[in-house]
């Protein structure tokens, strides 16, 4: 099994993926379906990479108790 700190470092890369794929998106063809599409697969790669860092800082402080 991976660790959470990794796990979450491979979901905020590929949040900054998507969000560079929508702003290119913008810049060629404006915004439509595709870019909100982007933008909200950037936000739950974001959301659920900061949770699995932080899932990694508290297991790390419980094992230290």
């Amino acid at each position: 099994m991976r660790s959470p700190l990794f796990s979450g470092m491979v979901y905020i890369v590929l949040g900054v993926v998507f969000t560079f794929f929508a702003i290119q998106q913008v810049k060629l063809n404006e915004w439509g379906f595709m870019v909100y599409l982007l933008i909200i697969l950037a936000t739950f790669d974001f959301g659920a990479g900061f949770r699995l860092i932080s899932l990694h800082f508290r297991l790390k402080n419980e094992q230290r108790k």
